[in-house]
């Protein structure tokens, strides 16, 4: 699978973009620019993608007409783009400067789904743009890298002069699963494997790759944390979570949503790795507390193992850390007897569920202080409570 890639001088390091809020021009037919816009003109438009920036604080949506920016916590439309000529069904937010990866979606014909365009809103203008044979599924975004996928192969770029760095062969992946990390230290990528129910996981800064074989079914969700350390991954059935170590591939956990197969939209790590949210075709968003390690309980030893990291060869890997957690998931009365029971008695439960349409597809996300908020392509987002208890309330539902 061969690829085009066309660079405007100028490109500038993402270390030093600005924050996204712009008031320029969309060099396209007929567009037009209107930060807190009003609502009037929604009934005609289509919500093509939703997708969260990096830390959750804001999420892109695609429409039939062009994009728009929401803050979350308070929520509020900061930004968006109408267009005449189409919309975008891929929308990448690079934290919240102004760089965008856009793909054409919907009636878009300025912009075939198979082009990945890096727009610079400050600048106004297209600094890059990459051309495939076939339809991008994903685009990811990091400080260092852009990585396209699409249904075989995944290409990695440097950000800084668009110059290819990898190309990682994959099954057939028509979802575009893919996750990045996001932390100083470590630039860590998961994407499905060559064999069914493998993840390959890239850890770039230290040129090592490891392959989790982590379900028998295809890998139909995974969900990274921040720094990369943890990989949460589902597969077809959708019955069972599983979370790994990245760098030896062992199963620190593993939780059940369920009985009965499901498709699985979204997995969400909370930022102090003690949630996880797994929302579902089933109409529930699954809030599972984790036996993990928190990034806050042990800050001294945490830095010590990315440096670990940093320094260690391929050969490495980080000691899985366990430990009881505040809050615990529902188990049967029978677990005691695991290992003579089948294996669904001895299984963790959620401690607590949000109900939602089971017509919509939510995609999950952990904000501050323990909210967990989801965003449908109904056109709604959800702001959920997670408590101490280990109770869950909802907050507050508003339209986009």
């Amino acid at each position: 699978m061969s690829s085009q890639v066309s660079t405007s001088r100028g490109l500038h390091p993402p270390g030093k973009l600005g924050t996204f809020e712009s008031s320029h021009s969309w060099p396209l037919p007929a567009p037009t620019a209107q930060p807190e816009a009003g609502r009037g003109d929604d009934q005609e438009v289509r919500l093509l993608s939703v997708a969260w920036n990096q830390d959750c604080g804001c999420f892109a949506a695609g429409t039939s007409n062009g994009f728009r920016i929401f803050n979350c916590e308070p929520f509020k439309e900061t930004f968006r783009r109408d267009l005449k000529s189409g919309g975008f069904g891929i929308i990448e937010m690079l934290f919240r400067c102004n760089i965008l990866a856009l793909v054409g979606g919907g009636s878009n014909v300025q912009y075939p789904p198979n082009k990945v365009m890096i727009w610079d809103d400050h600048q106004s203008r297209c600094i890059g743009e990459f051309a495939f044979r076939s339809d991008v599924r994903a685009v990811k975004l990091a400080k260092d890298y852009i990585v396209i996928v699409l249904e075989r192969k995944i290409f990695v770029y440097n950000f800084t002069d668009l110059k290819l760095l990898y190309q990682i062969d994959t099954l057939s992946n028509p979802k575009g699963l893919c996750c990045l990390s996001h932390h100083s230290n470590t630039s860590v990528l998961a994407c499905p494997g060559v064999h069914q129910g493998h993840v390959r996981v890239e850890h770039f800064g230290l040129k090592m790759a490891k392959t989790i074989p982590a379900h028998d079914s295809h890998i139909s969700c995974m969900s990274l944390t921040m720094d990369g350390l943890l990989l949460a991954t589902a597969s077809t059935k959708g019955t069972l979570i599983r979370i790994f170590n990245t760098m030896d591939g062992t199963r620190l956990q593993e939780v059940r949503r369920g009985l009965d197969k499901a498709e699985i939209y979204s997995i969400a790590l909370s930022p102090n790795v003690q949630w996880l949210a797994v929302s579902s075709d089933k109409g529930t968003v699954h809030i599972f507390s984790l036996r993990v390690r928190v990034a806050g309980e042990d800050a001294s030893n945490e830095q010590h193992a990315l440096e670990r990291m940093d320094h260690q060869n391929s050969s490495s890997s980080i000691d899985p850390l366990i430990q009881a957690n505040t809050g615990s998931n529902a188990s049967s009365s029978l677990s005691f007897m695991r290992g003579i029971l089948p294996k669904y008695f001895s299984s963790e439960w959620s401690f607590a569920q949000f109900h939602l349409p089971e017509v919509t597809r939510y995609i999950v996300a952990f904000g501050a202080q323990n909210t967990v908020m989801m965003v449908g392509l109904d056109g709604r987002l959800i702001l959920g409570i997670v408590s101490v208890s280990c109770r869950v309330d909802l907050a507050e539902s508003v339209p986009i």
